[in-house]
């Protein structure tokens, strides 16, 4: 009986970078494999854990690795024994192919109207889950920074004040964080956590269908997040019966999708938004170094100053791909006056989809974080817990044919550490399989409603102009504007 070691080392067991992916002929083993297998080897002798975790180092309930996933029915049907898991999944297995054998004539009339229902029911669940983990499952940020770069040094010659502003807000959030000392002394990171997703809302012109049942119909999973310097992350995120994982080696970012595959992200290099959200300071900071400080706002209760921060022509025409045509990204960072810390970040981008030289489609994807229950670890403050409200809004071919589609997610941080032994550059490797042109994040969109025909395009772009100052007049409702 192999002796188990610590809660940590259990979840690099089931979810390493190099583990979740597929070994090509390059890459036999890696440098995680290898740690692991010394750690087997000095069993009889551990050595004291000095991987700082968040939470107790006492021995206590170890936490679930995701397990692989299969394309068919659950082959032990839970825990047991291994005498007896063979014939309960030769079991399983051979109903699961009766029911995929054709029926006889009667069979389907006799259960044509059930069966329909129950097809409809799990379609427009699958298009659910394809849908959230497209849109939620690893979003990246707009534009393109290194952690390793210094901040700005604070000037107030010479400087707008949105921008002094900001680099001030920007210097008190990372001693609010840690400081600049701890968080550079910081060469890699984890983070395991579990989710719960779910499309909440869809509406068109005419009506408003509300999910009612959204403690049932909510999807559950969890998520593994590695990040090491310079620019390198791997995130995998299991949800429902499908998973994504994307990743980055410094170079090049990728993702892997069901439906998908494994394939190159267009644009340049990236951060990982969900990183953003309360899991790694120091790239937040630089995240915001160029942003302006637009006014103050207050979220929920927490007087925040707001720093904005735009994609350059540059990034988005890299990001952009044949008739998609990405117009902006702009994010948010609502910072709180009492803390300094992110409480809130806001991330709305617009595209626009040609129709064959005709008319055109618009989609603005809007991304609202709340991140809670700030903690430290190892003197880092992370958020452990957080939601957010995703909306996706199409219009622009009638007037009367706009969606929105409403998708929430919470999250619960379990686990974090820094500096783990062992994580190399070789965990962040792309998949053999990847298929190196890049692929547009407009193919996420709902596929049914990507493009239609359409009558009239023009007015719509004065429409996109108007969704630009209705969101700029809403900002500047509660806009501090400092007396020069």
């Amino acid at each position: 009986m192999e002796r188990k070691q610590g809660g940590f080392f259990s979840v690099v067991r089931g979810l390493s970078p190099s583990r979740s992916r597929p070994k090509s002929p390059a890459r036999s083993s890696s440098p995680m494999s290898s740690l692991l297998r010394r750690r087997k080897a000095h069993s009889a002798h551990p050595e004291p854990l000095v991987v700082t975790r968040s939470g107790s180092m006492r021995p206590a309930v170890l936490p679930e690795a995701l397990s692989p996933l299969k394309e068919g029915p659950d082959q032990d049907g839970g825990a047991g024994d291994s005498s007896s898991s063979s014939s309960r999944m030769e079991g399983r297995w051979g109903q699961w192919m009766k029911g995929r054998r054709p029926l006889s004539s009667a069979v389907v009339s006799s259960s044509s109207s059930s069966s329909s229902s129950s097809s409809s029911s799990s379609a427009d669940k699958r298009s659910d889950l394809r849908l959230l983990l497209g849109v939620l499952g690893a979003p990246l940020a707009p534009v393109h920074v290194s952690g390793l770069e210094p901040l700005p040094h604070l000037s107030i010659k010479d400087t707008p004040i949105e921008t002094s502003s900001a680099q001030y807000i920007l210097q008190q959030y990372t001693a609010a964080s840690g400081g600049q000392r701890l968080q550079s002394s910081i060469q890699n990171a984890y983070a395991m956590g579990k989710v719960r997703m779910i499309a909440s809302e869809f509406e068109t012109s005419n009506k408003v269908m509300r999910n009612r049942n959204s403690s049932k119909a909510a999807e559950s999973g969890g998520f593994v997040l590695w990040q090491m310097n310079p620019d390198m992350w791997y995130v995998e995120l299991a949800l429902g019966s499908s998973k994504v994982h994307a990743g980055c080696n410094g170079k090049l970012v990728w993702r892997h999708t069901p439906w998908l595959g494994a394939h190159a992200a267009k644009g340049p290099v990236r951060p990982l938004r969900r990183a953003l959200q309360g899991l790694d300071p120091r790239t937040t900071a630089s995240m915001f170094t160029n942003a302006r400080c637009i006014g103050e706002k207050n979220i929920n209760g927490d007087e925040c100053f707001i720093l904005k921060i735009c994609a350059d022509p540059a990034t988005l025409k890299a990001r952009s791909e044949g008739p998609a045509e990405i117009i902006r990204h702009v994010l948010f960072g609502y910072f709180s006056q009492k803390t300094g810390l992110l409480v809130h970040l806001e991330d709305s981008h617009l595209t626009r989809i040609q129709n064959n030289g005709g008319d055109a489609v618009y989609w603005e994807t809007t991304i609202n974080s709340f991140l809670d229950d700030y903690r430290p670890v190892d003197g880092i403050m992370i958020a452990h817990s957080g939601r957010s409200v995703v909306t996706l809004f199409r219009f622009g071919d009638t007037a009367m044919s706009h969606t929105r589609t409403r998708m929430e997610e919470a999250w619960v941080i379990e686990e974090v550490a820094f500096n783990v032994p062992g994580l190399s550059v070789d965990c962040f490797i792309p998949p053999a399989e990847l298929r190196f042109t890049p692929v547009s994040e407009t193919c996420e969109l709902p596929r049914n409603q990507r493009v239609r025909s359409a009558v009239a395009a023009g007015p719509y772009r004065a429409k996109v102009a108007a969704f630009d100052r209705s969101h700029e007049s809403a900002v500047s409702n509660s806009m501090w504007r400092p007396d020069v």
